[in-house]
């Protein structure tokens, strides 16, 4: 029970712990590994092989309830109309070169395959072995040792032979412990001499739960949970057997080591209670304690099997106890999809959470069973059947593995002697059949060569090995520097909180105090007091948002007008005056403080797309009269509250995913038409800026080494963000890759550009505005159907290794460096603000920490892409203000009508008025305070002679007045 505590301490890991992890691997051992019946093939009776459980199970015309062996079979595998069988599979018997050729390719260090005992036994028993299966196996050996290659051998990957089963009902019957000792003989005597590590039984748990138990796997057997239980007890005295045999009489001439590899998946408390606790103990304990416990620890199952199952479970005798106990000279773990998610039953998981983590079953075993050295003899995941070369989803889970293998060596000091990625190549997936590829390398079933061609994870693998790890790149370490003296240091809240409730004092009524009855104020009727000139301060609202943005620090505020509020109608023939008036409060308050304001006409928000009601009726941006109205609209802010603006935004953030191509180029002249009313009407007078603000997320190719992922990421920036940044920016047209893409589609509903229209369009900027938070991974292959767009031929997916937000949202911070560096490359060097970057969390305080980690690294990647690539950044504008207009987004948590700081404002904070990262190496740039000149103030500033003169008359006027006092007195006193 010590590996229980561990479920409470991995809940409350920091992000750090949970992310990206670089360094060297402790070992030198990582290799691959291949099970016997799924990749040599062999019909039974060939070369003298016998016929196996599995031969007989893929045969049969029936498959257990609710399994298909059948569904599923890609283009390249084995007919459909048959069932699917490891007859040929990769045929590997006949290509041992071929095998051996893709390890020496890889760089392993060592490989996991299984000897089939039907191969060299042809009937299971002792008696006169096979020659041709031996010397398939001497064969492969001296391959392996030709390549510097460790074995490491499985004597039964799940292949029973056949006849074993007919005469004694298979494992049932314990007998066969005998009939495996000596085939295990067989074994150690043949090959011993150049095999250092022995696999006795793999996976116990699905041979004798899917095979007596469920029927789902040879031999099929549909028996009750004690037939499976009964199965796993003699599995376990078999193992020590062989055990005892090596010990006794092999170790001492061959120095090897022997173990059983145990399966498990990974429970996480459903809630962190004693009770969920216990439940996820009870899970590990049905599945890996069932067979770990009486090995590693005392010889016997372990308590909450004992209590839970009682007559089910058969007991061990106290010598059989001896006999087991210890029989394991190292932990040999397998970790993947096959128990973890496919096979593993409901019911076991007690109703807890299930997750794919490798970090916390390796430390969970270290502490349960004593520290003992780990072996992962089989790790890795799967893709499609379909799936071909790129293989995406199974590099990125072999990433996380190995990552999380990596974490538990170096922060949990887990004992980890070597890493088995699973598998070698493609093979028959037992109850999967070829519907499902686990291979690093791809195998197309129907040809006759058989050829292997390496995948994207194996071109991982092989890098991975080569570096023997994830080594520091330079590119991944925090840069020290600071950024211009006037570097735009923002905070976004697009929906700012707009309340025109007055103060109390500009209630015009008159009041009386009852001090000796009701102690209240009471409304004197008919009597009230002289209506006086409106101020900003009547606006309650203001002021608290003022004083926080304040408190920040932070040099500049955007926020996002609304149109349906100013504009009802969506024209001038109704305005909402005490709107704007707010508005224009807003603004001159923040001059006020010395808070820049960057302002945003148009925010895309529901209802109606953020448009006037009117508007949004009449087909919204479909209808090109709204480019028109934009226009009005946007002359009618220039003019109200341009003398307070000096940045301003005119779309903010249009999403371009569920817009139609005539809804786009309607929104294009929109934003043009505006920016020509502020150049020509009011840039003069005003000296403000204006531009679009574009959402601009990078996309990454899934598979680095694939041309065609690529060009799929190409594409997609493209339709994201050249859509809109093109015609602005670059050409004035539409992006070529875009049109090319929809006319090889025949889809011609991209509008062409005229030459007015371009003349309109293109140059409309003084800055160019992005916001971006996060990366996206896409792929060429199809593999999940719910996230692949087919409109552009493109699977979406993540890697996970990377942090993710409450709402999976990835935290990706290299990903803006290499956007800046997109849009330079494309739009050459422009003026850039980040003008939105930020993320979500969770609803406990210590969640914030994914914040704080967040904008350390993003900030720190916008410094690195300002200082090392020379992009022209002149701000940066975190997301979001406050949690009561953006909930969870905000930097000011919102509660019982109050505004409290996260840690990550205060961490923003710092970073404001440190100007960066400075650091010992890094001279710290002295930067003057500046102030902004206060407009209601500039009549006096432009008259200085006048000023000058008015102040010498007053004083003068001062000298007169007491001049005459002074005589005058001096007079009345004569007088007496």
């Amino acid at each position: 029970g010590d590996g229980r505590a561990d479920l409470a301490r991995f809940a409350r890991l920091p992000p750090r712990g949970r992310g990206l992890f670089q360094g060297p691997l402790p070992t030198a051992s990582s290799g691959r590994g291949q099970p016997a019946y799924q990749t040599e093939g062999g019909l039974p009776a060939a070369h003298g092989k016998g016929a196996s459980i599995w031969d007989t199970f893929t045969h049969h015309p029936l498959a257990p309830p609710g399994d298909s062996r059948i569904a599923n079979v890609p283009s390249g595998a084995p007919s459909p109309l048959q069932p699917a069988t490891g007859d040929v599979a990769s045929d590997s018997y006949n290509n041992v070169f071929r095998d051996t050729e893709a390890l020496r390719e890889l760089g392993v260090t060592h490989y996991r395959f299984s000897i089939s005992w039907a191969r060299v036994l042809p009937n299971g028993s002792a008696g006169v072995p096979n020659r041709e299966g031996l010397r398939y196996y001497r064969r492969l050996l001296e391959r392996l040792r030709e390549l510097g290659v460790q074995p490491v051998v499985t004597l039964y990957h799940w292949d029973l032979p056949q006849r074993l089963q007919d005469a004694y009902g298979g494992w049932a019957n314990r007998a066969l412990a005998d009939h495996f000792r000596d085939y295990a003989e067989l074994c150690f005597r043949h090959f011993g001499g150049q095999v250092k590590y022995w696999i006795t039984i793999d996976n116990p748990y699905v041979v004798a739960w899917h095979g007596y138990a469920t029927g789902r796997l040879a031999p099929g057997i549909r028996g009750s949970p004690r037939l499976g239980y009964l199965v796993a007890h003699n599995l376990l005295l078999a193992h020590a057997k062989v055990w005892h045999l090596y010990n006794t009489s092999f170790r001492p001439t061959q120095g090897g080591q022997v173990s059983i590899a145990l399966s498990s998946h990974w429970i996480s408390p459903r809630r962190m209670t004693d009770h969920s606790i216990k439940e996820c103990q009870k899970s590990l304990d049905f599945v890996l304690g069932w067979f770990a416990k009486p090995i590693f620890i005392d010889g016997d199952y372990p308590e909450s099997m004992k209590n839970n199952l009682s007559s089910l479970l058969p007991d061990f005798t106290e010598s059989e106890k001896k006999f087991i106990k210890g029989t394991a000279d190292f932990f040999a773990l397998s970790f993947g999809p096959t128990l973890s998610f496919q096979l593993l039953d409901p019911h076991m998981k007690f109703r807890q959470l299930e997750s794919p983590s490798l970090r916390q079953l390796l430390s969970w075993i270290d502490l349960e069973y004593n520290h003992p050295q780990i072996f992962i003899v089989e790790n890795g995941w799967f893709v499609s059947g379909t799936t071909k070369r790129d293989d995406a989803k199974y590099m990125y889970y072999l990433k996380k593995f190995i990552m999380e293998t990596l974490k538990a060596i170096k922060l949990d000091g887990v004992d980890v002697i070597g890493y088995t990625a699973w598998s070698l190549m493609d093979g028959f997936e037992w109850h999967r059949g070829y519907s499902i590829r686990r291979g690093l390398f791809y195998v197309d079933f129907l040809s006759q060569e058989k050829t292997l061609l390496p995948k994207s994870s194996a071109l991982f693998y092989q890098k991975l090995i080569e570096k023997n790890g994830f080594p520091p790149l330079p590119e991944n370490q925090p840069l020290e520097g600071t950024f211009p003296c006037d570097f735009a240091w923002g905070i976004v809240d697009n929906y700012i909180q707009v309340d025109t409730t007055l103060s109390q004092f500009t209630d015009l009524n008159v009041y009386l105090w009852d001090v000796h009855h009701s102690k209240r104020l009471i409304k004197v009727d008919g009597v009230v007091t002289k209506k006086r000139k409106s101020y900003c301060v009547d606006f309650a609202a203001i002021q608290p948002q003022i004083t926080l943005l304040q408190e920040m620090h932070v040099t500049h505020f955007r926020f996002s007008l609304d149109w349906a509020l100013i504009l009802p109608l969506g024209n001038q023939s109704q305005v909402n005056h005490t709107i704007l008036q707010y508005y224009r409060c807003m603004v001159s308050e923040l001059v006020r403080v010395n808070i820049t304001p960057v302002v945003a006409l148009w925010q895309p928000v529901a209802p109606n797309q953020g448009l006037p009601r009117l508007l949004a009726r009449q087909g919204a941006w479909e209808n090109p009269y709204t480019a028109l109205a934009f226009a009005e609209y946007a002359r009618l802010c220039f003019q109200e509250l341009g003398h307070h603006v000096k940045l301003w935004i005119t779309m903010n953030e249009p999403y371009t995913r569920n817009m139609t191509y005539s809804a786009g180029h309607n929104l294009l002249k929109a934003h043009a038409l505006a920016w020509h009313v502020y150049n020509e009407k009011f840039r003069h007078a005003q000296n403000g800026k204006i531009s679009i603000a574009l959402q601009a997320d990078w996309i990454e190719p899934a598979c680095p080494f694939s041309q065609k992922d690529k060009e799929v990421a190409e594409r997609v920036l493209e339709f994201d963000i050249g859509w809109l940044a093109e015609p602005i920016f670059g050409s004035g047209d539409y992006p070529w890759v875009m049109r090319d893409w929809l006319n090889q589609r025949n889809n011609f509903h991209l509008p062409y550009i005229t030459e007015d229209e371009k003349k309109l369009i293109q140059g409309t900027f003084d800055f160019l505005a992005l916001s971006h938070y996060t990366t996206i991974l896409v792929d060429s292959e199809k593999e999940d159907p719910i996230k692949y767009n087919d409109y552009l031929e493109v699977q979406e997916m993540t890697d996970i290794t990377w942090l993710n937000s409450p709402s999976q949202v990835a935290v990706v911070p290299w990903g803006l460096r290499k956007v800046l560096n997109w849009l330079k490359f494309k739009y050459g060097d422009l003026p850039m603000y980040i003008i939105s970057n930020g993320i979500d969390d969770g609803l406990h305080a210590e969640d914030d920490q994914l914040r704080v980690y967040y904008m350390q690294n993003y900030i720190n990647e916008a410094l690195k892409a300002h200082i090392l690539d020379g992009i022209n950044l002149c701000g940066y504008f975190a997301y979001s203000f406050n949690d009561r207009t953006a909930p969870r987004f905000g930097l000011y948590r919102f509660a019982a009508d109050q505004f409290e700081p996260k840690p990550s404002m205060k961490h923003y904070r710092k970073i404001i008025d440190s100007n960066g990262f400075p650091g010992p190496e890094t001279l710290e740039k002295f930067c003057p305070e500046e102030f902004t000149v206060c407009t209601e103030c500039s009549f006096f500033h432009t008259r200085k002679p006048l000023v000058a003169f008015i102040a010498f008359l007053f004083f003068a006027f001062i000298v007169s007045l007491s001049l005459i006092f002074y005589y005058s007195k001096k007079g009345r006193r004569r007088y007496k």
